[in-house]
Order: structure tokens, then C-alpha cells, then sequence
């Protein structure tokens, strides 16, 4: 996926239809998300990245807050609060700052999903513009996932109150402000015990400790 100015904040988004492609062209200042899954030797990586083509305030604003929403994330599952408290975490922290929820505009309201490896080799057919062997490994987790009282969709329903499930999760946090919206996407690993973000040397992070580097002590 690809979004360019206010698609970035999903502005007037009502049908499925409307995160694929469209007409919008990318201009000086507008910011814009980056969203793929690109799977290598069986494993998926999905990932998402914000930026914007030269200066948007908004968004500088924005994305420096979400900073807090990956350390807001990491500490609710090593603290092994459901998995609906820690999205209803979330949401009070996007309340605090005054912004949009923009990531429950996605199938199901999700703010995560579990990531898992994909077999076969051969064509690479798609369902609505996802990889069908990605969306059959998520159905069947789903069928695992009911028989042992969990769910692979981290959304704020029911089906996500339940104790953080060891494996992979695609963790992507989008929140959005006057037309602007920013996101990350990253691989959060859990385990029985514990749970950590697979890479902490990605753009946003250099950015983030960037700039608390910068802070007079």
C-alpha cells in the first residue's frame, strides 16, 4: 500500500475499495505511508514506514508522539495485560493527545496481527490485493486460535481479551490529525515470558533517538 496526504489519514475513506490505489499524485509537503509484506524464504516481514516529501509541521509533530505509542505497546505485552487493554491503552493515549484513531479504519479495527511462515514456491496468487498464501496462514491461525481461546487479529474486541500469544505480530499503531496521518509497522516478537520489537534500528528509532539526543540534559 501507498498513501499520499490526507489518504494518509484516511479522509472520507467508507468502503474497502478506497486503500487501493488511486489518482493522487505525490507533491511537495504532503506526507505519505509505505506499507508492505515482502516474504523471504517462507518468512513474512511486514513493515510500514511515514514520512512526508519536505516540510509538514503536522507531521514532525505527529510522528516525534509516536514514540510513546511503540513504548506504550512493548510495555503492556511484557507486562502481559490482554490484548484488548493494551489497544484500550492506546486509545487513551491517542485521546490525550488529541488525535484520530486511524488504525481501526482497518478489517476489523486491528492494531496488530500475528505473522507466521508461508509454504509453497509457484505463482503468488492475490485476494483483494493480499497475498492468498499469507491470507490462508492467517485463517489458520484463526482455526488455532478458537481452539485454544485466542485470536491472531489484535482488535478491541472480545475475541482480544485474552493474554498476549507467543509468536510473531505485525504491530502497526496509525494515528492522524488534521488530514495528516502517520503510522509505523514493525515485527514485535512475544514469548512465554517476555517480548521484544525484532529491530531497533530502523528510520523512526535513529529519528526518535536523534532527537532525544539532542535534548540538554
Amino acid at each position: 500500500f501507498a498513501w499520499f496526504g490526507d489518504r494518509t489519514a484516511f479522509v472520507g475513506f467508507r468502503l474497502p475499495h478506497q486503500f487501493f490505489p488511486s489518482g493522487r499524485r505525490l507533491e511537495e509537503g504532503m506526507p505519505y505511508i509505505l506499507d508492505v509484506a515482502p516474504i523471504v524464504g517462507g518468512y513474512t516481514a511486514d513493515i510500514g514506514y511515514a514520512a512526508c516529501l519536505g516540510e509538514n509541521p503536522v507531521h514532525a509533530r505527529l510522528l516525534a508522539d509516536l514514540a510513546e505509542y511503540r513504548e506504550l505497546l512493548l510495555a503492556g505485552v511484557r507486562a502481559r495485560r490482554s490484548l484488548r487493554t493494551v489497544y484500550e491503552d492506546v486509545d487513551r493515549l491517542i485521546d490525550r493527545h488529541g488525535y484520530v484513531n486511524r488504525h481501526r479504519a482497518y478489517p476489523f479495527g486491528v492494531i496488530a496481527h500475528r505473522v507466521g511462515t508461508v509454504g509453497g514456491r509457484g505463482p503468488r496468487p492475490t485476494v483483494a490485493g493480499f497475498g492468498l498464501r499469507a491470507l490462508r496462514s492467517l485463517a489458520h491461525d484463526g482455526v488455532m486460535g478458537r481452539r485454544g481461546g485466542w485470536s491472531p487479529l489484535w482488535g478491541p474486541g472480545r475475541a482480544s481479551d485474552h493474554p498476549p500469544t507467543p509468536g510473531m505480530w505485525a504491530v502497526e499503531p496509525h494515528i492522524g490529525f488534521r488530514g495528516v496521518g502517520v503510522k509505523f509497522e514493525e515485527l514485535l516478537v512475544v514469548t512465554e515470558s517476555d517480548a521484544f520489537w525484532l529491530d531497533d534500528d530502523l528510520p523512526h528509532v535513529r529519528r526518535w533517538r536523534g532527537a532525544a539526543a539532542a535534548v540538554p540534559a
